[in-house]
């Protein structure tokens, strides 16, 4: 059975650039990219994140890392990691795919707030069944 969990690099201010070097270094193993959207206090915050396929045939786990909830985002003013992110996953070929989501503080631990995730993105079919 495939073993599906988040792996928490940071918020996004500097480990975006772990997450883009993590993309590049995983090219061929990428699964998909996730922009993830969500509310607070009248702000959008976006969490940018990869799923990776597992490394052999005979390991089932398949890790997404994410930075999460560190950046701001407006239409009017795009951030410059955001534009970073989308760049480096369209040149890979693997265009961010968005998700609208509850904002983590909604949950009690952020082991609830990944189990939320993860079930929305298997009821999209944008993550394997478990099998």
């Amino acid at each position: 059975m495939i073993q599906q969990r988040f792996i928490e690099l940071g918020e996004g201010y500097s480990d975006i650039y772990e997450l883009l070097e993590i993309m590049s270094t995983n090219a061929d193993r990428i699964h998909k990219s996730y922009i993830f959207s969500s509310k607070y206090k009248s702000n959008e915050q976006l969490s940018l994140a990869v799923s990776l396929t597992p490394a052999t045939e005979n390991n089932h786990f398949m890790p997404i890392y994410i930075c999460r909830e560190g950046i701001r985002y407006s239409a009017d003013k795009p951030s410059k990691r955001y534009d970073l992110f989308v760049e480096h996953a369209e040149s890979l070929n693997k265009k961010p795919v968005k998700v609208e989501i509850k904002h983590s503080t909604e949950f009690a631990e952020n082991e609830l707030f990944y189990q939320y995730i993860t079930g929305i993105l298997r009821l999209n079919h944008l993550l394997p069944p478990l099998n």
